[in-house]
């Protein structure tokens, strides 16, 4: 959310290095070539799942922006205005984005979302009216929330934001304690969503350490651990939070929570495309489990994705490169200012890194080519740093060509690299990808509701999805919703590798494209994480669609027994 302190530095002088990679404060950047960004293929990190690519109020309506134009960036998660909103975000005359008028259009996307409480004030920083007219508040949107009852994708409350400086201590008595006091309120209604929180708009050890003693003292601690990186650079920092808030739960003997970093990313570096960059290579490298791109400007642009008039900018491309990525991600190692994010699809042999960060002659080392043959094809694409309002239509191709593979490694050479734009590197056996279209869909780069990724070495990918169990209502339904791209409308076998150790015939829910519901059966095999096949009809349109297969989902009566997912295949 927009703040009036916050410190600014130029686009370029923020970009300007030393020789030792720290900042300088000077009006150019330096020339620091000769940096090599190295990948190891055969190093995984963590499923593929697009951690970073969420926003704060991301998605103004139920068309803007449209589905279409969210399904290609693979959006993980969005924070949303309560129920009900009367905010009135960056200087808007009217207000927007409530949660549950934009839940269908996120929901289509195959994204999930949190719902920001606070935002029913009309007015950031907040303006308390008394713990009466809070809790009253609280009711409301709660309730609205459950009668919702085809919104499934509510992924938690945020019970504040930024409280260090938007809490009104002196009518509202101490935060900790007003944060017990809410929670309770919301459990008393709700037992079921997430509770998120302490969103702090930095991260400090002593809040922190204060907070989780208090919260775990009071049986008030939070489901999803926020906080904010709002700061020019702050990407430099972001492995020394993590570090830091793990080692708060291990001194208070609390079990690890997921880490939801809901607005990253500073006013004046928002539409630097290589910022972006060092953004999702931080969150994806250093253990977050989502990360939303932070709200300056416009809402409904997937702040500045897209032109008011709804075109792609720079930015866009990173995104969209981004949102193609599937399999694993795997080990980047930067070198200065020269970083990046890269992920390997096995099914597919295709290798893609997003990367940027410095000027000059530059190399990308891709190591763990060794099943790729002997040579290899190479495409190199770039965005310019153009900012949030010129329509970029695509992005410029830089290199189209064969390398050698030489002891499983390629070198490749990026000549005269621009510091605020972004790169491509795509590698993939001469001749391209092993198919055409990707026919493989690993479960665990879907999107996950109300279940959980597991590792398995007898995956297809070394990670399946289990404890789909739920079906009680549609807060607590268990599905796995496929996003998948098919060149052809028809009908399609969709093969699912799945298990189950129940002993007796399980069933799933099935249904695409918000149409009717299937029965997919399960026979038992020879027990859980030990995989077996059917082969299901599907009947797909041209592009983009969503495949749900669900214990419970609305609409669907419930599947009986249970089942895990590995991964599914079209063919």
């Amino acid at each position: 959310m927009p703040r009036t302190a916050k410190r600014a530095l130029a686009r370029l002088c923020v970009l300007a290095l030393t020789a030792t990679g720290v900042a300088a404060a000077t009006a150019a950047p330096a020339n620091a070539e000769g940096l090599t960004l190295t990948v190891d293929v055969d190093q995984v990190v963590r499923p593929a799942t697009q951690v970073a690519s969420g926003g704060l109020y991301g998605v103004g309506s139920d068309t803007q922006p449209s589905t279409d134009m969210l399904l290609p960036l693979n959006p993980t998660s969005f924070t949303q205005p309560a129920p009900g909103t009367t905010h009135l975000p960056n200087g808007a005359t009217e207000p927007c984005c409530d949660a549950l008028d934009v839940g269908q259009n996120i929901t289509r996307s195959g994204a999930q979302q949190f719902i920001r409480m606070p935002d029913i004030y009309p007015y950031f920083p907040y303006q308390w009216q008394g713990w009466d007219d809070w809790e009253q508040k609280v009711t409301t949107m709660v309730n609205d929330r459950l009668a919702a009852t085809d919104t499934t994708n509510i992924r938690g409350w945020e019970l504040w934001n930024e409280p260090g400086w938007t809490w009104d201590t002196e009518a509202a008595g101490p935060f900790n304690d007003g944060w017990t006091r809410t929670y309770n309120l919301v459990r008393s209604l709700d037992p079921v969503t997430p509770i998120v929180g302490p969103s702090w708009s930095y991260y400090d050890h002593n809040r922190m350490l204060d907070f989780m003693t208090h919260a775990r003292d009071t049986g008030t601690l939070p489901d999803v651990i926020v906080w904010h990186e709002l700061g020019d650079m702050d990407w430099d920092s972001f492995d020394d939070h993590v570090a830091d808030y793990r080692a708060i739960e291990s001194q208070l003997g609390i079990s690890p929570r997921p880490i939801a970093i809901n607005e990253y990313n500073s006013l004046d570096q928002m539409d630097i495309p290589s910022v972006a960059v060092h953004w999702i290579s931080v969150l994806e490298r250093h253990g977050a489990r989502e990360a939303h791109r932070a709200f300056w400007y416009e809402a409904g642009t997937f702040n500045g994705l897209f032109t008011l008039d709804n075109n792609p900018t720079a930015s866009y491309w990173v995104y969209r490169w981004y949102g193609a990525m599937t399999g694993n991600i795997v080990a980047t190692t930067p070198e200065s200012w020269i970083d990046g994010v890269t992920s390997y699809d096995s099914s597919r042999q295709i290798v893609n890194t997003i990367f940027g960060g410095d000027w000059g002659d530059n190399t990308v080392q891709v190591n763990g080519l060794d099943s790729f043959g002997s040579t290899v094809d190479v495409q190199v694409l770039y965005t310019p740093g153009s900012g949030r309002h010129t329509h970029v239509p695509a992005p410029t191709v830089v290199t189209d060509t064969t390398m050698q593979v030489n002891n499983g490694s390629i070198t490749v050479p990026v000549d005269d690299m621009n510091a605020e734009g972004a790169y491509q590197l795509l590698v993939t056996p001469e001749g391209g990808p092993t198919t055409s279209w990707q026919q493989v869909y690993e479960a665990e780069n879907a999107t996950v509701v109300n279940a959980e990724t597991l590792p398995s070495g007898g995956a297809s990918n070394g990670y399946y999805v289990g404890r789909i169990d739920g079906d009680a209502d549609m807060r607590s339904d268990s599905f796995v919703d496929f996003t998948v791209n098919v060149p052809q409308s028809r009908d399609y076998t969709m093969t699912i590798s799945y298990a189950n150790g129940t002993g007796a015939t399980s069933t799933h829910g099935l249904a695409y494209n918000g149409g009717a519901w299937s029965t997919v059966s399960y026979a038992p095999t020879a027990g859980w994480a030990q995989f077996d096949t059917t082969d299901v009809t599907v009947s797909l349109e041209a592009g983009y669609n969503v495949i749900r297969l669900a214990k419970g989902s609305p609409h669907f009566s419930g599947g009986t027994g249970y089942a895990e997912l590995d991964s599914i295949t079209l063919s």
